[in-house]
């Protein structure tokens, strides 16, 4: 099988990332694991899209940093592939870190893919779904049930309203960004700073104001959805708890937060029930739901990270159960010789 992952900059991947842990389980079961950067696309005047990627010289990696050094190494094969012929393209860039140096980055998976995909080539996720999830405003089309009372506004006194109706305690952030960045906590003591929060918000653009869960004190769960369901492999779930650190209200790990074993229960996979209808329909192969109490917070469809902190208290390594998955799809498209659209083979 011929894999390519598709990231934000070759340079800035990490060994504890999910998608090296992916790239290393694919070279190690003998397949070819190319990486480009949103950079490398090229549309060809045949009419072909082509990529300038990398591979690791080595058969087999034992762990991810070995795999990258290898990567970006003298000895990586670095050549001009045909994206049509690859058997998968896997999207895994995060526009919401594009979006104040390298707008143009933004949407060029999704862009290459969409062609790549018609001719053949299964794309993970769908670029169709992806598009409609470019910002967080996509989390809204999840039923209410499932969700935090929100306002999506750039009017201050909207937002002051917000605030006022829930008892001076929410939560504001930017409508595109990830990874805790520009979010803050409005309480009693800090109303006195709201116009301040609220002018650094809206110069990027449009606010989310939610309501504060309680239960967010004691952090978040991260479950993983794959084709549609809870990502189980060897009878275990790929989830970990996100737990914040003193007054900071954010629980992502590189903002500040510590990580410990996840406890799945009837809650959280009833929230993965009610979410599944739209992941499937949207062609969401690999998902990352981010959950509180009874409610989804947020929903991670471009690079949900943290197979490796599951794999930690879950000892077993579920890039393998990802690749799993890969495989069939492929044995599933050669069977019935691609019959299938590219949203139903991504959750197939």
């Amino acid at each position: 099988m011929r894999i390519g992952f598709m990231v934000n900059d070759i340079a800035s991947e990490e060994a504890a990332y999910s998608t090296t842990r992916m790239a290393v389980a694919a070279i190690n079961r003998g397949h070819e694991a190319w990486v480009l950067s949103a950079g490398d696309f090229a549309y060809d005047p045949d009419e072909k899209i082509r990529a300038r990627a990398r591979h690791a010289p080595g058969a087999k990696y034992t762990t991810g940093s070995a795999y990258l050094a290898g990567l970006r190494g003298p000895r990586a094969r670095v050549e001009r592939i045909t994206v049509d012929d690859l058997d998968v393209l896997m999207l895994r860039s995060n526009p919401a870190e594009e979006v104040s140096k390298r707008p143009w980055a933004q949407s060029a998976g999704i862009e290459f893919g969409r062609i790549a995909m018609r001719n053949g080539v299964i794309v993970l996720n769908d670029p169709n779904g992806l598009a409609k999830a470019m910002n967080k405003m996509y989390f809204q089309l999840f039923p209410e049930e499932v969700r935090p009372r929100t306002l999506i506004t750039r009017d201050r006194g909207e937002i002051k309203e917000f605030v006022k109706d829930q008892g001076g305690r929410a939560v504001l952030k930017p409508l595109q960004g990830s990874g805790g960045s520009g979010v803050f906590m409005v309480d009693h003591a800090s109303t006195k700073n709201l116009n301040q929060m609220v002018e650094a918000l809206t110069r990027d653009g449009y606010v989310i104001c939610q309501e504060y869960l309680e239960a967010a004190e004691e952090g978040d769960t991260r479950l993983f959805m794959m084709n549609g369901e809870p990502l189980r492999y060897k009878g275990k779930y790929a989830a970990f708890r996100r737990i914040r650190q003193g007054d900071d209200i954010r629980s992502n790990v590189h903002a500040g937060g510590s990580i410990a074993q996840a406890h799945i229960t009837e809650e959280h996979l009833r929230i993965a029930e009610i979410v599944r209808p739209k992941i499937v329909a949207d062609g969401m192969f690999l998902v990352g739901l981010d959950i509180v109490g009874d409610k989804l917070m947020e929903i991670n469809v471009f690079s949900p990270g943290g197979l490796g902190s599951a794999q930690k208290f879950e000892k077993v390594n579920f890039a393998n159960g990802v690749l799993d998955a890969m495989e069939r799809k492929l044995e599933y498209a050669v069977h019935y010789r691609r019959n299938f659209s590219n949203i139903q083979m991504a959750t197939l």
